[in-house]
């Protein structure tokens, strides 16, 4: 790499990172502005499901692909994982 990338991949590196919950309660937070005075009976399903399918795709991702690693990654069983790609037409 030339010297401008290395700068810029380190300050990138280095730059304070916000974190996960963060971006999650913005996102909860926007998804319920934009309900505009509607209520929503299944929350905690839609949040669920919207979370963890970009999830497993971006772990999966890193994983290349390999289960174990990613269900290693995850802090579940294989199994799960694979039940919840096959759930999710992800698989």
């Amino acid at each position: 790499m030339n010297d401008v990338s290395d700068r810029t991949d380190n300050t990138a590196r280095n730059a304070p990172r916000t974190p996960l919950r963060d971006h999650v309660a913005n996102s909860v937070r926007r998804y319920l502005r934009d309900l505009n005075g509607s209520d929503s009976a299944d929350l905690y399903d839609v949040a669920l499901r919207e979370f963890e399918i970009p999830l497993f795709v971006e772990v999966m991702n890193h994983c290349d692909g390999n289960q174990s690693r990613a269900a290693t990654m995850l802090g579940i069983h294989r199994a799960t994982l694979r039940k919840k790609l096959k759930d999710y037409g992800l698989s």
